[in-house]
């Protein structure tokens, strides 16, 4: 399927036309062009047939069914019109949109074909695989955003290493620390989510073959006996993984899927969130490179793909949930559970794939203020810094002494409006020089191992073997 849109190495939206079905008011702002291919009404069914496909083939390979009914099947699949909308208008007798897809195939083939036609399987076999391969594809272009918001938290945690902010913890200034470690904190995260999407992908993402109740009895049941792996030769034919044995009501694969996704949410979420915060007027250490307008105040840039990315996690948690609550299906088929499941994992994917396309726009127009950030760091008159006069002082007067002090000597500099320098060299129980208090108040000698630890983030990154 063409894609609606296209999008440039550096995470850009260029604009396409996109199908008629798939426009909306809403546009991109809260969707990856690209997942939604992959994830749309055409790509379920075109999944859905891609099963019933493969199932023809390796089934004649098995001499299970014809070569010529397997060649009839495939040629109809391929050239037959099969209208998602139709389908779906028909689908309500049987509670899935399988059987009136059946039908469909069936009225494009003679007799012959149709023994060919969903032979031993049943509709869960199609659903859940075509879940698997939607899933599968989506997830490509979702993987590719995800490297791209690494690159560009590796860039910016290269540049930025030495860079000198103020750590805020309970969104108070707490102590010193650099742009380039918060940064690698970020790309550690993302890294970490697409090694777990990564691994859902490639090894939980399975194949379905288990006829009506998982027994594949129908499969030959008058026939030759012998032992023919079809779920594995399924599996390879549609480039997923190879299940133990059908797993119709055991649904830990998709709920790997569904918290894989609502961890990538959240690590993208996070970044999105710091981007707001650190985007204040009062704040002003970052802004969006681009766009941001008001409809009503024409001085305000708004952080608007952050807030947009924002947008898409807030909705992910409960999606998850809902797949998490359909865990407990009943016997060998749920009543409900399982139905629950598709157009859930549907909006995971493609909520998901618009927070790691924004996320990567977002990082590449970034703009960072150094000079802000320093000059934020002095906002509290160096009070940030009592803690490491307080260790200066501990190896003269004990670790308790030296913090009661140091915190008796801030609360005199905030009454009486003082720097915190101010109120150290005028206190005589400090007994630091002038030059000792300098140094203790001064930021870049008190961002610990930041640098390492940026560093060691950069190197485990660089380190990483892809595709």
């Amino acid at each position: 399927m063409k894609p609606s849109s296209s999008t440039s190495e550096h995470g850009t939206r260029t604009a396409a036309p996109r199908e008629q079905g798939t426009r909306s008011l809403w546009g991109t702002l809260f969707t990856d062009p690209d997942v939604d291919d992959e994830t749309c009404d055409r790509a379920w069914l075109r999944a859905m047939l891609d099963f019933e496909r493969a199932l023809a083939i390796v089934q004649a390979r098995a001499g299970i069914v014809s070569q010529e009914a397997a060649r009839m099947v495939v040629t109809a699949i391929d050239v037959g019109n099969y209208d998602p909308v139709a389908i779906g208008q028909s689908a309500l007798a049987s509670g899935t949109p399988v059987v009136p897809l059946v039908r469909a195939i069936g009225a494009h083939v003679t007799a012959e074909g149709r023994a060919a036609v969903h032979n031993g399987a049943t509709s869960q076999d199609v659903l859940d695989t075509a879940l698997s391969l939607v899933a599968h594809r989506a997830l490509r272009p979702v993987l590719a955003n995800l490297r791209g918001v690494a690159a560009e938290c590796e860039r910016l945690a290269e540049r930025h290493r030495d860079t000198l902010v103020a750590g805020r913890t309970l969104n108070q200034h707490a102590l010193p620390t650099t742009f380039g470690l918060k940064c690698a904190g970020w790309l550690v995260a993302v890294d970490e989510a697409e090694d777990a999407l990564t691994r859902v992908r490639e090894r939980r993402l399975a194949v379905q073959f288990g006829g009506a109740a998982g027994t594949l009895a129908a499969v030959r049941p008058d026939g030759d006996p012998t032992d023919v792996d079809l779920t594995a030769q399924l599996a390879a034919q549609l480039g997923l993984a190879a299940p133990l044995i059908p797993w119709h009501t055991d649904r830990t694969r998709v709920a790997e899927l569904a918290a894989a996704l609502g961890e990538t949410a959240g690590v993208l979420a996070k970044i999105a969130q710091d981007v707001v915060l650190l985007a204040q007027t009062e704040v002003a250490e970052v802004a969006e490179g681009e766009g941001g307008t008001s409809s009503a105040m024409p001085h305000k840039q708004n952080p608007v793909r952050a807030v947009l990315v924002t947008a898409c996690a807030r909705r992910v948690p409960g999606l998850v949930a809902t797949v998490l609550a359909a865990m407990a299906q009943e016997h060998e088929r749920a009543a409900g559970a399982w139905h629950s499941e598709w157009q859930t994992v549907t909006e995971l994917l493609r909520l998901v794939g618009g927070a790691a396309l924004g996320t990567r726009e977002l990082l590449s127009r970034l703009r960072v203020d150094p000079g802000r950030m320093r000059r934020n760091l002095d906002l509290t008159g160096g009070l940030l810094m009592a803690e490491n006069v307080a260790v200066r002082l501990a190896a003269r007067i004990g670790r308790s002494e030296a913090q009661d002090l140091v915190a008796e000597v801030c609360r005199t500099a905030v009454a009486a409006g003082q720097s915190l320098r101010e109120a150290l060299l005028a206190d005589l129980r400090i007994g630091l020089s002038e030059k000792e208090v300098d140094d203790a108040l001064d930021p870049a000698g008190y961002t610990g191992r930041a640098g390492e630890f940026t560093d060691r983030a950069l190197a485990a990154h660089r380190g990483r073997t892809r595709p």
